[in-house]
């Protein structure tokens, strides 16, 4: 059974920093494409950062300069470090994972990130 589990999520305020992982299991994510994902109340769920397996990055435009994705593929997890951190930065952050070629099928059970003051 494939699993993703994040962690990492809480409260911060502007301008902090957060770090999620994301831990799979049932599954080496070596031969996966991974990304994070994130859904705000009232809103459709928005791509944050890609990595894949060859590792080449993209990024929403929304967050680009300010989030990072990485993987740790001995460790089979994949982070995201968040800088400069927003309001509008607030939502269920998701990790994702696919196959070559396949849909973003695998996902995460989500961590709350909430920035405020």
């Amino acid at each position: 059974q494939v699993q993703l589990v994040e962690s990492g999520g809480g409260l911060v305020q502007p301008g902090g920093s957060l770090r999620l992982s994301c831990t799979a299991s049932g599954i080496s994510i070596s031969i996966l494409d991974m990304g994070w994902y994130r859904q705000a109340p009232g809103k459709q769920r928005e791509l944050v950062a890609t990595r894949i397996i060859g590792g080449s990055t993209n990024y929403g435009v929304s967050v680009k300069g300010r989030f990072t994705i990485s993987r740790d593929n001995t460790k089979n997890m994949v982070f995201l470090q968040m800088n400069s951190l927003k309001p509008e930065d607030t939502a269920v952050y998701y990790c994702s994972a696919k196959r070559i070629l396949a849909n973003w099928n695998y996902w995460g059970q989500g961590t709350q990130v909430t920035v405020s003051s």
